[in-house]
């Protein structure tokens, strides 16, 4: 018992038009369809906000600071006035000394100081001293003076000794929170360094 099915006649596609994969609408002849919106990810719109943000925050510091170098600019070329950082024996008896401190160097600032107040051994290793850099400016948070004489030799030189000499002469005629005062040869060589 052999029943086949009749077949139905197979019947064309009438009135159907092939449609785009993904609308569902008819593709009209000599049109483009309309492409779907792009999606912004979040991501993005954030990082452009951020970016826009620091770009605010730099021009902001960017003026801010330039109206703190315009009133800094008439005082550049002036020089600082010496407060806290003269020699503390200087200092006490400005009626022996016959000349202003501001119109002394700051080598012959610290040759009189250790004069004043320093031992026969700092006296004497004093008298090497050429030149003094840094002494007049100081706050407290990287202070860093240098002494140059006439020594030669590095810090395994025979001249150590009195360099360190120089430098505790320092330490005693100038304070700083976080001083560091280095001696140099007059070859440029570091000799000795210390905390003032």
């Amino acid at each position: 018992m052999n029943q086949q099915h009749p077949q139905q006649p197979q019947q064309p596609n009438w009135g159907q038009q092939p449609t785009q994969p993904g609308y569902g609408y008819p593709q009209q002849p000599g049109m483009q369809q309309p492409q779907p919106p792009k999606k912004r990810s979040t991501g993005k719109m954030i990082g452009i906000a951020a970016a826009v943000f620091v770009g605010l925050l730099v021009i902001g510091s960017i003026a801010g600071g330039e109206d703190d170098n315009a009133a800094d600019n008439s005082n550049k070329d002036k020089a600082a006035p010496v407060t806290t950082d003269k020699p503390k024996a200087a200092s006490d008896d400005k009626a022996a000394d016959p000349a202003p401190a501001k119109d002394k160097s700051q080598a012959d600032q610290f040759k009189d100081c250790v004069a004043k107040s320093g031992t026969p051994a700092e006296k004497k290793a004093i008298k090497h001293v050429t030149k003094v850099t840094g002494a007049d400016k100081s706050n407290d948070i990287l202070d860093a003076a240098e002494v140059f004489t006439d020594f030669t030799g590095g810090l395994m030189s025979e001249n150590n000794g009195d360099a360190k000499l120089i430098a505790s002469a320092f330490a005693s005629c100038y304070e700083s929170k976080n001083g560091l005062v280095t001696v140099y040869g007059s070859d440029g060589d570091i000799i000795s360094n210390g905390n003032y």
